[in-house]
C-alpha cells in the first residue's frame, strides 16, 4: 500500500512539474516598448563648486595698536574711504609731534650753520685783501678758508639731517593716518576679525581685519571639471545649478573662464572652470556649494529614443557580444529591436549627442511614432498549489 502512495505521489509531482515547464515555454515573451519621438536633446557636463563674489577685498592695517572703535559689522553695506574702523592714535599722536620738533630743530641749525658759513665767507673775503696787502700771513689765510669749507661741508650735513627729518615726520603722518581704517571699495562687509580692545600687530605680515565683497549682485562659482570633460566646455556655454539652500529652484549662470593651470588632487586632473551668476535678488550667499550643469551641446527637434533602447539585447542574442555596436566614422552605429510580429527585430541607427535619459537618432530605420524595446518583461511566477512539491510523508 505504502509502495502505491509513493510512485502516486511520485507521479503527481513530475506532471506538475512538466505542465509548469509547458506553460512557461508556451507562454509569449512580453516587453516594454517607448515612443521613438522628436524633441530636444542637451548634452551637459557636470561639476561642482562654490560660489564667491567677483571681487573681494581683505582690509588689514599697515600699523599696529589697539582697536578703539568699530563703526561696521557683518553685512554692513560701505562705501569707498568710509571710515570702518580706528585704532588708538594716541602714540602716532605723540610721534607726529616729536617728529615734527625734530624737524624745526633741524631747520633751525640748518639756518644758524647757513649765518656761520656767511659769517666765515666773509672773513676769508678780508683775509684775501688784507693778504694781498701783505698784513696777514699766508697761514692766517688759510685758516679762514679752512673755516669756510667746515662751514659749507656743516650746511650740507644739516641740509641731510632736515631731509631725514621730514621724512621721519611725514612718516608718523602717514602712520597716523594708517590708524584710520578706511573701505577701499563699495561693498558689503562680510567678515569681521576683530573687536573692540584687541591688539593687532603689523610687525611680520599685515593682519586682516575685515573682508568686503565689491558687489554681490554679481557672483560667480569656482568648477573643478574632469580633464575627460574639458574639451567640450568653452567660453559663452549657458549653465544651470542648484544649490542646497534652494534645491526647488534652478539659478542660471554663463561660462567667463576656462583656466589652463591644471588642478592635480590624488592624480586625478582637473581644470577651474568660472561661471559668472547674477544675483539682483541676494539670495545666493558666498561659500555656497553648488551642483552645475554646463550645456555644451544642444540638437533640437530631432529623433529622440530612451537610452535603456540601446542596452536592450534579446535572449537569443546576448551570447554575441560583438554584434551589438561598431564604429562608423565619427558617430556610433549601434542595434536597438522593435516588435514585428510579437517577436523582437533588430534595426540598426546611427546615434549622435545624447543626456541622462534620451539619445539623438540622426540616422536608421526608425521613424517617429514607432516603439522601440526598452526591456523585456520577466513573467511572474505562480504560486504552486498547497503541499504539490512534497509527496505525502512516511
Amino acid at each position: 500500500m505504502k509502495k502505491t502512495y509513493l510512485i502516486a505521489a511520485i507521479s503527481l509531482g513530475i506532471l506538475i512539474v512538466a505542465g509548469y515547464f509547458f506553460l512557461v515555454k508556451k507562454s509569449p515573451l512580453e516587453y516594454k516598448t517607448a515612443l521613438v519621438e522628436r524633441d530636444s536633446i542637451v548634452a551637459t557636463v557636470s561639476a561642482t563648486g562654490t560660489l564667491n563674489a567677483v571681487t573681494t577685498v581683505q582690509v588689514g592695517t599697515q600699523v599696529s595698536g589697539t582697536i578703539q572703535k568699530l563703526f561696521v559689522d557683518y553685512n554692513s553695506l560701505v562705501k569707498k574711504d568710509q571710515v570702518i574702523a580706528q585704532i588708538d592714535p594716541a602714540i602716532f599722536t605723540s610721534q607726529v609731534e616729536q617728529s615734527r620738533g625734530n624737524y624745526q630743530s633741524a631747520l633751525a641749525n640748518l639756518s644758524k650753520l647757513k649765518a656761520s658759513a656767511n659769517d666765515a665767507a666773509r672773513n676769508l673775503e678780508r683775509n684775501r685783501q688784507l693778504l694781498n696787502e701783505g698784513i696777514v700771513s699766508q697761514a692766517d689765510f688759510d685758516t679762514a678758508e679752512t673755516r669756510y669749507q667746515e662751514a659749507l661741508a656743516a650746511i650740507r650735513a644739516a641740509d641731510g639731517n632736515v631731509l631725514q627729518t621730514r621724512g621721519a615726520s611725514r612718516q608718523t603722518q602717514t602712520n597716523l593716518r594708517y590708524a584710520t581704517i578706511r573701505s577701499p571699495v563699495d561693498g558689503v562687509v562680510v567678515s569681521r576679525n576683530v573687536d573692540v580692545g584687541q591688539t593687532v600687530a603689523a610687525s611680520f605680515q599685515t593682519p586682516t581685519l575685515f573682508t568686503i565683497a565689491q558687489d554681490l549682485t554679481k557672483m560667480q562659482i569656482n568648477t573643478s571639471v574632469d580633464e575627460a570633460d574639458i574639451g567640450k566646455v568653452q567660453v559663452g556655454q549657458p549653465a544651470v545649478f542648484t544649490v542646497d539652500a534652494y534645491p526647488e529652484r534652478q539659478f542660471k549662470g554663463v561660462v567667463s573662464q576656462v583656466r589652463i593651470a591644471p588642478i592635480i588632487t590624488q592624480n586625478v586632473v582637473t581644470y577651474d572652470v568660472v561661471i559668472t551668476v547674477e544675483n539682483r535678488d541676494l539670495k545666493l550667499k558666498p561659500g555656497m556649494t553648488a551642483n552645475v550643469s554646463i550645456e555644451v551641446m544642444r540638437t533640437d527637434n530631432v529623433l529622440t529614443i530612451p537610452s535603456s533602447a540601446l542596452r536592450f539585447k534579446p535572449e537569443e542574442s546576448k551570447q554575441q557580444s560583438a554584434a551589438g555596436q561598431r564604429r562608423t566614422g565619427k558617430r556610433a552605429e549601434q542595434k536597438v529591436h522593435v516588435l514585428k510580429d510579437g517577436k523582437p527585430v533588430a534595426v540598426s541607427v546611427r546615434t549622435g549627442i545624447s543626456d541622462d535619459s534620451h539619445v539623438e537618432i540622426i540616422s536608421g530605420g526608425l521613424r517617429q511614432g514607432q516603439e522601440v524595446i526598452v526591456e523585456q518583461i520577466l513573467p511572474k511566477k505562480k504560486a504552486s498549489p498547497a503541499g504539490s512539491g512534497m509527496g505525502p510523508r512516511f
